[in-house]
């Protein structure tokens, strides 16, 4: 079965960075485009960062852009999303997903096929 499996949370200060991994399995990872998601406690999940399937599409959200990266590693079959400048208000837990397809960056949670457990980020102000 597909599993998709987050690592690299934690606690950070404010300035600080953090680096999310998300490995996949049971699926043909090359072949779908990824995106990372959060949730805040009381707010509904966004969207923050997405690539294709080969790297040549990256979407982010306005809220991130210019601070964290997305990228990708197909012969490692995972998926990265570099956090710098982290804010109080990154705090979230973070998904990655799956989204078939894969040619583009998609931005809509729909479009998603698999999703993962969740690393937990927190940054103290």
């Amino acid at each position: 079965q597909v599993q998709l499996v987050e690592s690299g949370g934690g606690l950070v200060q404010a300035g600080g960075s953090l680096r999310l991994s998300c490995a996949a399995s049971g699926l043909t990872f090359s072949s779908y485009a990824m995106g990372w998601f959060r949730q805040a406690p009381g707010k509904e999940r966004e969207f923050v960062a997405s690539i294709s399937r080969g790297s040549a599409y990256t979407t982010y959200a306005d809220s991130v852009k210019g601070r964290f990266t997305i990228s990708r590693d197909n012969a490692k079959n995972t998926v990265y999303l570099q956090m710098n400048s982290l804010k109080p208000e990154d705090t979230a837990l973070y998904y990655c997903a799956a989204a078939a397809g894969g040619h583009y960056a998609p931005t809509k949670s729909q479009l998603y096929d698999y999703w993962g457990q969740g690393t937990q980020v927190t940054v103290s102000s």
